[in-house]
């Protein structure tokens, strides 16, 4: 079998069928992962593509058909987020700026620790709760503006479902051809066709004249699936679909939504907590905590220092012996924290960066681009700030959102400041909350650590100062004990290669 060709609703090819695996340009992001595969002529992939491409391109999809290439069209999008942002009227910030496009066809598990907000976004793509920010757009229907027709495409399986009732399994798949049935509220032989349908896809035929609060909860689990297909939708949405199930019940929920996606072409997008299941059922991972921290496939995802600032917890990534997929392990029997000061040892961090409130985005990105190892902190998670230090710094010191610095949190901003070289204050927004941090940047500066102020002393210090002049006494005092004052991060840059 010659590849098939998968291609956007533009042109653009995204993903290659070799007919035994499907290869996507978008999860990986760089065709050369493929140069070692060939078609059956022993051509290899790219090369194939290339030329089936060239000829896509000069005489158009139709005749390129007509002379033999094949190839998948790709439609728009299934899921188009922009700018989400959530917060609840607690003041909680539950998403931050969530840009992200899910392509028709795609499964795509969503990563992150409790609270990190997988379940939030899940119940804002499928309406039930309004953003406070952006907008979702599920095949091009705004999910608020055009709820009805964005709704008709969703199918949803929540983490749970409790049912009053004594109904069988094959009255529950019906209930979800609610949304279609006509204004009498009956049913007609299309829609038991349907559920029949379903009940054949989820692997539960078997089970239609069963009580559903009699069963297992790996089969309740198929039921709620089942109840999602029955409203034929073109996505699938799981809010952590293996959770409480035993380890035979998880595989086959996975392997039924697996499926599902291949064989009825479902977009799925899966909130998962299991890292291993993860990586062996979804091709495309997106690492989250109020904010996008990756979005790749599971070798650049499930990297052990980033799982280990995300969870804070040491783990080891690798393939097990006789194994295809990553498997996410404890640190064997090393002591807590060992993992991390091994790697310490080897690349140890010389700068400290203080920032917040999106203050060190263009400094840390610098950094990152020049190859500087860096600590970042303290950040409260949901800050900007802190997503992107999850993704470029060496270490995070992290606080709990909306807290001021805990005794703790200090005592690693103290142990960091006494081992870095540098400190780099960013003009950050100073309260109450982060006062201590300008304390223990003063006293570091006094024992004698070299202090840069990126724009930090400007004239709307006044407007970024919440203390009562506390924050403003206290930059005055670093300036005392010689503290540098730069303009910008260019400058910033030459003055740690200098030092470093």
């Amino acid at each position: 079998m010659r590849p098939v060709l998968m291609c956007d609703f533009d042109g653009t090819i995204v993903g290659v069928d070799t007919g035994t695996l499907i290869l996507s340009k978008f999860a990986v992001g760089d065709w050369r992962y493929y140069d070692k595969l060939y078609d059956r002529n022993g051509m290899p992939i790219e090369e194939v593509m290339r030329r089936q491409f060239s000829t896509v391109r000069r005489w158009g999809f139709g005749l390129a058909r007509g002379l033999g290439i094949r190839y998948r069209h790709l439609m728009q999008p299934t899921v188009s987020i922009r700018n989400l942002s959530k917060t609840y009227a607690t003041g909680f910030n539950a998403l931050k700026r969530i840009n992200l496009n899910i392509r028709a066809g795609e499964i795509f598990a969503l990563l992150g620790p409790n609270g990190a907000g997988k379940t939030t976004l899940i119940n804002i793509v499928c309406g039930i709760v309004t953003p406070s920010e952006g907008a979702v757009a599920v095949a091009g229907h705004d999910i608020i503006a055009d709820y009805r027709a964005a709704r008709s495409m969703i199918g949803l399986v929540p983490q749970e479902l409790h049912m009053p009732f004594a109904f069988t399994v094959e009255h529950m798949v019906s209930l979800g051809r609610t949304p279609f049935v006509n204004f009498l509220g009956t049913q007609g032989k299309h829609d038991a066709a349907i559920v029949q349908d379903a009940l054949q896809a989820a692997g539960i035929a078997s089970l239609a004249g069963r009580v559903f609060n009699q069963l297992s909860g790996g089969e309740r689990q198929r039921v709620m699936i089942a109840m999602a297909l029955a409203q034929q939708p073109r996505l699938l949405l799981l809010d952590e679909p293996t959770s409480h199930l035993d380890i035979k019940y998880q595989v086959e929920t996975l392997e039924l939504v697996q499926h599902l996606n291949r064989e009825r072409g479902v977009t799925v997008i899966a909130a998962m907590h299991d890292l291993n299941l993860a990586a062996r059922y979804f091709p495309r991972l997106l690492l989250f905590q109020r904010g996008i921290v990756a979005d790749a496939g599971p070798a650049e995802v499930l990297e052990p220092g980033l799982l280990s600032r995300v969870y804070g917890v040491n783990v080891q990534v690798g393939i097990l012996r006789g194994a295809e997929h990553l498997s996410v392990l404890p640190p064997s029997s090393e002591p807590a924290g060992a993992m991390e000061d091994e790697r310490q040892k080897h690349i140890r961090p010389f700068i400290h960066v203080m920032a917040g409130g999106g203050s060190g985005e263009l400094l840390m990105r610098a950094l990152a681009d020049a190859h500087i190892p860096f600590i970042a902190g303290a950040l409260n998670i949901g800050d900007s700030d802190h997503t992107l230090a999850l993704r470029l710094a060496d270490r995070v010191i992290t606080e709990q959102p909306y807290a001021p610095i805990s005794p703790t949190t200090l005592q690693q901003v103290h142990s960091s400041l006494t081992h870095v070289s540098l400190l780099i204050l960013c003009s950050m927004p100073i309260g109450p909350g982060n006062l201590a941090l300008l304390r223990e940047a003063a006293a570091a500066a006094q024992r004698g650590l070299p202090v840069l102020l990126l724009n930090t002393i400007s004239k709307d210090i006044a407007a970024r100062d919440y203390t009562g002049g506390d924050g403003l006494q206290l930059l005055e005092d670093l300036l005392q004990t010689g503290a540098i004052v730069v303009e910008s991060v260019g400058e910033a840059i030459e003055i740690v290669r200098r030092v470093l």
